[in-house]
């Protein structure tokens, strides 16, 4: 099953997931997730899926819809691997595309809840990561906030939710752009390693077609002073690994 490379993780009890150097994951996609929150029967994708965590970690609750797409075809046969490792199959459609080409891949205006983990750096800076999937894992080589808001617009229906990851230092960025497709942010919740930190991640949920009014939700710290997992990080990582 597996190729080079690669390696099975847990994702608690009975879940597994199929990682590698080029396609694995860590704390930013299962906050994510957690932020989330997918509800029964909402109609999901998330975008740049990677090795597919996120999806993944849907299918321990829920028997919704769900598409997982992603530009790298390595990233997508892997998460096949998992879907097939768990008994997924016919749960978690894999697609293989270029998210600014979605048009006859999925269906569009129809999803309750669109997610993304995208690149964090933006074009020209930082030093760019050596390898092709980092490249395209961390830059907006392929990816811009501009490209995510754009496909979340098509994807959604109205009322639907966007619930994205970044940092905050491209908090301004975000909102221009999602406001510019009709994605009003409602919701924003800032992410510490502890209390005495600036935050390093934000997790942001907009709504297709909202009206204004943004509800900033108390600050999540990883960290206690004694360098343990505050009790809400370990409630809500207690069913998995952490791939760090």
């Amino acid at each position: 099953m597996k190729s080079d490379n690669e390696r099975i993780d847990s994702l608690g009890p009975e879940h597994r997931i199929v990682v590698s150097d080029e396609h694995t994951f860590g704390t930013d996609a299962v906050l994510l997730s957690d932020f989330a929150s997918i509800k029964s029967r909402e109609r999901a994708v998330d975008l740049g899926t990677g090795c597919g965590v996120i999806p993944l970690l849907w299918c321990k609750g829920i028997t919704n819809e769900i598409y997982a797409v992603d530009i790298q075809e390595r990233a997508c046969r892997q998460l096949e691997k998992s879907i097939e490792l768990n008994g997924f199959s016919g749960r978690i459609n894999v697609i293989n595309s270029d998210l600014r080409d979605l048009k006859g891949k999925l269906p569009l205006a129809c999803f309750d809840l669109v997610t993304m983990n995208p690149p964090y750096k933006a074009v020209g800076t930082g030093i760019e990561s050596s390898s092709e999937s980092d490249r395209i894992a961390r830059h907006e080589n392929c990816c811009t906030v501009d490209d995510l808001a754009f496909a979340a617009a098509k994807l959604l229906r109205f009322g639907g939710r966007l619930c994205l990851c970044h940092r905050p230092e491209r908090l301004s960025d975000i909102i221009c752009s999602l406001r510019e497709n009709r994605l009003e942010v409602k919701r924003l919740r800032f992410v510490s390693k502890s209390a005495d930190k600036e935050p390093w991640l934000v997790l942001v949920e907009a709504r297709y077609g909202g009206k204004p009014g943004l509800r900033v939700e108390s600050l999540l710290c990883m960290y206690d002073s004694d360098g343990n997992y505050t009790p809400e990080v370990k409630e809500m990582f207690k069913d998995y690994y952490i791939g760090d």
